[in-house]
């Protein structure tokens, strides 16, 4: 096909992401006009299925929405309930009380989601377009060892999920208020090799990854992440974003979860069924690696930032496609601070502590190894669920993406169709969508006029 303005480059399917879906670019005289993602997965009505349920479901019926992170659902979900909940006679005033041993095993188990799911995007869904190939089983002819080392490391994370969680898919272990049980030292010690061996191992990744050849690109969206306050997590544990924290951006927003609905909102688009995330006032922000990244570099230990100085990955990254070198410094943060929690771990007197419902209104976010996964809940006074949100990462992403796409495109014209279509869902991959957690994703149309 000629190099001329007027072509058209269709795609049937984006493959290595969760999902399915219509991607379409207009370019007219040379010039793109208009990129829109179009997502036509009918809505599953979650957060129409909590409607009527007690204050106690949502962490399990929430799991359901996604196998590579449910505990993002799970923790977010109890974060909001529990923002509302109180301890049997300790007055709304002091809130609920939850234990030091039963907030390390939330972390734990959070870090292993990061492990696992980081680890299956870096190695399986996006390292592909950087080595050349169509996919994972065909990078794994010629690099066998790598697989390899990254199926022994996905494992490790998920042997948290199971030991903390009950599985590694759709935990059946975690309630409001804490756990149904909570595992031994010894159960916790058992798997302290294994996470050895991966850190050791994702540290090695960091300094492969970092060594990709990276299209020359760069971008200025708002980033917005958690920030913990500093101290504020459980005996061992330090204070990169995970299981909680202030709302945070690169434009200087400073906010409790509580605020969130009047900074973000969400809005339908005529060309998907998918909400699109954007700021009260229209702009778009991005979440995930690179915002954790760029907003909390300085709250990751000092043998992990010279790491990210080593292989050139200083904070700012506004390079998309580097997003795979953050996800590696993330999997060895992650691998890192699941060492240091087991160190410290003290095994609650009681798994969970018994909680009370009150009435009003529950905000709660968690950072999924996508970005920011934001719940909120209204109870009545039975502690029945009369409206529920969910605002997962991808759906939040889905317009920096739109925008990232049509800058991306518009420089990278010359390209031929088969390289342009590459390099398009090679820069979609950057941002790991997980469709599946609101809709579905990509089928590819560019037309040239």
């Amino acid at each position: 096909m000629s190099h001329t303005h007027d072509r058209r480059i269709s795609v049937e399917a984006l493959a290595r992401l969760e999902g399915e879906g219509a991607m379409h670019v207009q370019v007219t005289d040379g010039t793109v006009e208009r990129v829109e993602l179009s997502i036509y997965e009918p809505p599953r009505y979650f957060e129409a299925l909590l409607r009527g349920r007690t204050y106690l479901e949502p962490p399990d019926i929430t799991a359901r929405i996604c196998g590579i992170c449910p505990v993002a659902y799970q923790l977010s979900a109890i974060n909001a309930i529990e923002s509302l909940c109180v301890t049997p006679g300790s007055g709304r005033d002091r809130g609920l009380q939850v234990p030091d041993g039963i907030r390390q095993l939330r972390r734990l188990l959070y870090c292993g989601e990061w492990i696992e799911s980081h680890v299956l995007h870096v190695f399986m869904l996006h390292a592909p377009d950087f080595l050349g190939y169509q996919g994972s089983i065909e990078m794994a002819a010629d690099h066998r060892e790598l697989v390899e080392t990254a199926l022994r490391m996905r494992k490790a994370g998920n042997q948290l999920l199971e030991v903390i969680g009950g599985r590694a898919i759709h935990p059946i272990n975690v309630r409001v208020g804490g756990f149904h049980r909570a595992p031994t030292r010894g159960e916790l010690d058992a798997l302290v090799d294994e996470l050895t061996w991966s850190r050791d191992a994702a540290i090695e990744t960091v300094r492969v990854v970092a060594g990709f050849t990276f299209p020359d690109y760069d971008q200025d969206p708002t980033y917005v992440a958690l920030r913990p306050e500093a101290g504020s997590g459980p005996v061992g544990a330090t204070d990169y974003p995970l299981e909680g924290g202030r709302v945070v951006s690169t434009t200087g927003l400073d906010i409790p979860v509580e605020d969130w609905p009047e900074h973000f909102h969400e809005e339908h688009l005529p060309h998907s069924t998918a909400l699109h995330g954007r700021m009260r006032g229209g702009g778009t922000y991005l979440v995930g690696p690179t915002a954790r990244f760029n907003l909390n570099a300085d709250r990751l230990p000092d043998e992990l930032l010279e790491l990210a100085t080593e292989v050139g990955c200083s904070p700012p990254v506004t390079n998309p496609f580097r997003s795979i070198v953050v996800r590696a410094i993330e999997t060895v943060y992650a691998l890192d601070e699941a060492l240091r929690l087991i160190a410290a771990y003290e095994r609650p007197e009681v798994p969970a502590v018994p909680v009370v419902a009150v009435a009003g209104v529950g905000h709660g976010a968690t950072e999924a190894p996508r970005g920011i996964l934001y719940h909120r809940y209204e109870l009545d006074a039975d502690g029945l669920i009369t409206d529920g949100v969910i605002v997962p990462p991808t759906s939040q992403n889905q317009p920096a993406i739109e925008e990232d796409l049509l800058g991306f495109v518009q420089s990278h014209l010359h390209l031929d169709d088969e390289r342009l279509q590459w390099q398009c869902e090679q820069a979609i991959r950057n941002y790991d969508p997980c469709i599946s957690c609101s809709t579905h994703f990509l089928d590819l149309t560019v037309d040239r006029r």
